[in-house]
């Protein structure tokens, strides 16, 4: 994840970047360098050499990607391919943005470029702009931007840009009906959809994340009904990869689920290097290597002390335990975080993702 640009130009709520426990975005350049774009395209062309990789996907990432202007994206992404050309690897470049910024001249560019556009969309209009608001006197206090943002999915959808469009991400909130946000994310015909769980710990809970009840996973098992009901008509990364590791034969494309260890990084605009950034839902800090793109490879910073353990063996006790461990493994790492034991403990969404679990296989096994 490549962070081209530290800043945003909505204030969501919910945002894990800017609303939660760390702040070391105040303190960074608000656009990417020139000298720490060159070695960030130095270190990606090295790992791609030294392991002999057939591709490399790079996600242009933020704050809003976007900010950091036409011209920087273009040199990026330009000056990646260059690096790697001769190794015989591609590069895939996505972007992952609010759509506020997108006109038909950006998206010429990108379609230039070869840039996969994803779109951040909470469903329709009262549900989106609940929470995915503009500047205002206080955090999320602006004009909502659901107009904008569907304005841009309209052009985005259009036959020439289409082949751009990589897919929506949603934040989940209970208050917003289940069945009207599939069906509005499903009006924009994206090929491929995803449900996000805002993060939470258990000394930070999301609302109803960490009660009796399972509110995150009625939600999903709604939608999960409705995207059944309507012929599936895009991927569900989330569901799609339940019923994939719960046949024991399959892996995960979530970073929610599965017993694989993610070593998945951000480099910040300043060359840090952060690990999933997730972990800003648990501390100051927390996210942290310790190291950066001018004083470690990429291989060097997978042998940090810093790096987190995952897998089953670094579960807690109920968790190893578990007849769906092989499925959940024991969800996202930021979620277990809390109650003085560090992470272990289950997922604060640990009822919400088993009742989602236990609903898909019985679907799959009527």
């Amino acid at each position: 994840m490549t962070k081209l640009s530290s800043r945003c130009n909505l204030c969501c709520d919910y945002c894990y970047v800017y609303e939660l426990r760390d702040s070391g975005w105040r303190q960074r350049p608000r656009i990417m360098s020139a000298p720490v774009r060159e070695q960030l395209v130095s270190r990606i062309a090295e790992h791609a050499r030294r392991h002999g990789l057939d591709r490399v996907r790079v996600l242009l990432h933020g704050g809003e990607p976007l900010l950091a202007g036409p011209r920087v994206i273009a040199d990026f992404t330009t000056a990646v391919r260059r690096a790697v050309r001769g190794t015989g690897t591609e590069v895939d470049f996505a972007l992952q943005t609010n759509g506020v910024l997108l006109t038909e001249t950006l998206l010429d560019l990108l379609l230039e470029l070869d840039v996969q556009v994803g779109v951040s969309l909470d469903g329709y209009a009262e549900a989106h702009d609940r929470h995915r608001r503009g500047p205002g006197s206080g955090s999320g206090s602006g004009k909502g931007s659901h107009a904008r943002v569907t304005a841009a999915l309209a052009l985005l959808g259009s036959a020439r840009y289409r082949p751009l469009f990589g897919g929506l991400l949603c934040t989940i909130d209970p208050a917003n009906d289940p069945v009207r946000t599939f069906d509005a994310l499903a009006a924009h015909r994206p090929p491929a959809a995803d449900f996000l769980l805002p993060h939470g710990t258990w000394d930070h809970p999301p609302t109803g994340g960490s009660g009796d009840g399972a509110l995150y996973g009625a939600w999903l098992c709604a939608v999960h009904d409705r995207w059944r009901a309507a012929g599936r008509p895009m991927r569900v990364r989330l569901f799609e990869s339940i019923d994939s590791l719960s046949r024991y034969d399959g892996g995960s494309s979530s970073e929610v689920l599965g017993t694989v260890p993610a070593a998945a990084v951000a480099i910040e605009t300043d060359g840090t290097v952060a690990w999933t950034e997730s972990l800003n839902a648990v501390a100051e800090g927390a996210a942290h290597t310790g190291g950066t793109i001018f004083s470690h490879s990429f291989d060097a910073l997978l042998g940090l002390d810093s790096a987190p353990e995952d897998g089953v063996g670094s579960l807690c006790r109920r968790c190893r335990e578990c007849p769906l461990v092989q499925v959940c493994g024991g969800g996202l790492r930021a979620h277990r975080f809390g109650r003085g034991r560090g992470f272990a403990n289950p997922s604060v969404y640990c009822k919400d993702i088993s009742a989602l679990i236990r609903h898909i296989t019985s679907w799959r096994d009527q």
